[in-house]
């Protein structure tokens, strides 16, 4: 059949090239004067012309089918086979490239969608001027920087995941190595926070930024399908390109594009959907560069919209008539963080759903995710955190700020152990939130309350009960206040040891806005401008209050005859006599999760503004 087509072009070329015979021709001053054509000859060289381009048409179609089928049966086990149909097909890779359109409908309902119909020239800037990329300085190398208002809770959510790839998924990301190297070298030089992540290549990174992205929208997909979008005017003219001329290239592209509308939005952004996480990854991958560009956050956040469906979006949503982004200062919303977190965008960090009554439901968390959530806002009871994402499958959360979205880490996933105290307090916890119909408030009715104490087998005096339950509802603060103060042996959770519940740990505070700050890592005694890393050491007391603990505190020799909870005398020593607890609203996010926590660390207060 090929063979057939093959014919035609060499035909029709021969047959294209005949000259018409010749005709006499008027001179003028000696010079020959081309007689006007008649209109069969028009008609003749037209048709052979079109034979021609027919033919030629005809022969790349049936080429590109036969090379793409070889290659797509080759391609798993052949690495150059994509290069050999970048350099002999190119047709076929400007399509991979840039997807399919988006209807105009489809095209309005996205950009509404994210911004309303009245968002601000300054907020639309914020979001087409964010790329992702991390940081050139060594002690935050791992993180990625933010210079635009806005886009901080798409970056942080993706930062989340890459943290994850890196400290505890690193045979993700290098070959044949085993499960724990990269943690092991991360915790061997932990106490230098500028080093700590020294031994990060970019290739190492980049590779779990692709992970991150992919399990993101395949997250967002049901774990069925991911979309990604691209845009229109980037094309494949950066293969080939070193990474620096490939960011050149399409900031040239780039030039000028102001996206402030649907119809700005349908004109140059294309997609592409896929069924499989390996290619997927395979497209991500390649797209790095474009993602790195100033259209990076937003592109990424429209690729997790489309991956969800835009219907399905909506109806996660509590209020599907307000934008994604929120004004008046274009922060992304807890909608857009839980969609990235949990792969739903809903409103609320609670576990579950809430019935409001009448047959009215709102949504909160509905599943455990990899990384979760701490909020300010829970230390100020305006929400309540459920325990999906206060106590995630990994050590690393998302912290919220009423501006601004930052990222907290440990690099020792037994952060997350429970102790017996802890472990307590969840099931105890869970069972009075499943009876909490506030919206997160804390409180139940008396009704509920006797539940509770059945389903978490509290036995307390009656007299505790009739007391908890005089005013018609019962506070959680309260409570647990209540279970706190009495004895264990009368049904309360207070351990006569004191030694219950201690523990001290690191935590890390990233927070990728780019700030001024003294030094940096070779050293500089100048204000450079860089996103800021601290290390935190943090204290949970073993006593019930941080200021009962101080008081009954054992130091070395003292000769109180204390022991700690492996048995040894006097051995408790490094948490005997703790610094001085400082504070920050950070601080205020951290008891949330460990309420007696108490923190220090060096150099300036870590920021979450």
């Amino acid at each position: 059949m090929v063979d057939h087509v093959e014919d035609d072009l060499p035909k029709a070329l021969r047959t294209s090239m005949q000259h018409e015979p010749k005709r006499s021709k008027a001179r003028d001053d000696g010079a020959e004067i081309p007689m006007e054509e008649t209109p069969e000859v028009n008609n003749r060289r037209s048709q052979r012309e079109l034979m021609a381009a027919a033919a030629e048409k005809r022969i790349i179609a049936a080429t590109t089918a036969t090379k793409t089928s070889a290659v797509y049966n080759a391609s798993s086990s052949s690495e150059d086979s994509s290069s050999r149909v970048d350099e002999c097909v190119p047709v076929v890779k400007e399509e991979k490239n840039l997807g399919e359109e988006v209807s105009p409908e489809h095209a309005h309902q996205l950009f509404s969608m994210v911004f309303g119909n009245e968002v601000s020239k300054g907020i639309l800037a914020q979001w087409s001027n964010q790329g992702i990329r991390f940081s050139p300085d060594e002690e935050t190398s791992m993180g990625l920087v933010q210079h635009e208002g806005g886009p901080c809770g798409v970056l942080a959510a993706i930062q989340a995941f890459v943290l994850k790839y890196l400290l505890f998924s690193p045979q993700e990301l290098v070959k044949d190595v085993p499960k724990t190297p990269m943690i092991s070298v991360l915790q061997e030089t932990q106490d230098s926070v500028t080093n700590i992540f020294g031994c990060l290549t970019e290739e190492i990174k980049s590779r779990a930024l692709v992970r991150s992205m992919g399990e993101i929208l395949f997250l967002c997909g049901n774990n069925k399908s991911a979309t990604i979008a691209s845009l229109k005017i980037v094309d494949h003219e950066i293969e080939g390109k070193d990474e620096s001329s490939k960011d050149e290239i399409i900031a040239r592209s780039l030039d000028g594009l102001s996206i402030e509308s649907g119809f700005d939005l349908q004109k140059v952004l294309r997609v592409s959907t896929f069924t499989s996480l390996a290619s997927a990854m395979q497209r991500l991958e390649e797209m790095i560069p474009i993602f790195r560009s100033r259209m990076g956050a937003l592109l990424f956040l429209l690729s997790a919209l489309l991956s969800r469906g835009l219907e399905t979006v909506q109806a996660d949503r509590d209020d599907p008539t307000q934008p994604l982004v929120t004004a008046p200062f274009g922060h992304a919303s807890q909608e857009i963080v839980n969609l990235l977190l949990s792969g739903m965008a809903v409103a609320n960090v609670f576990d579950g759903s809430m019935d409001l009554g009448g047959g009215m439901f709102i949504k909160g968390i509905l599943t455990p995710v990899e990384v979760g959530f701490l909020t300010l806002l829970e230390s100020l009871n305006f929400c309540k955190v459920g325990q999906f994402l206060k106590s995630p499958k990994w050590p690393i959360w998302v912290i919220g700020s009423e501006s601004h979205y930052i990222v907290l880490f440990s690099l020792d996933p037994q952060v997350q152990d429970e102790n017996e105290l802890e472990g307590r307090e969840t099931t105890i916890r869970r069972a009075f939130d499943a009876q909490d119909q506030s919206g997160g408030g804390g409180f139940i009715a008396v009704e509920g309350f006797h539940q509770v104490l059945k389903d978490a087998k509290v036995n307390l005096p009656d007299e505790k009960v009739n007391h908890l339950c005089s005013s018609g509802f019962i506070v959680w603060s309260e409570f647990w206040q209540v279970l706190l103060d009495l004895d264990n042996s009368l049904g309360g959770l207070k351990d006569s040891t004191g030694l219950t519940g201690k523990k001290v740990f690191d935590l890390y505070h990233f927070n990728g806005i780019a700030k001024s700050v003294t030094g940096g890592s070779g050293g500089e005694t100048t204000p450079v401008q860089r996103p800021r890393l601290t290390k935190l050491r943090v204290l949970v007391p073993p006593r019930w209050t941080p200021e009962e603990f101080m008081t009954n505190v054992s130091l070395p020799g003292s000769g109180s005859g204390d022991y700690d909870d492996l048995g040894s005398k006097d051995t408790a020593v490094e948490v005997s006599k703790p610094e001085r607890a400082q504070h920050a609203p950070l601080v205020d996010c951290i008891k949330t999760r460990w309420a007696r926590s108490m923190c220090n660390w060096e150099g300036d207060p870590p920021s979450i503004v």
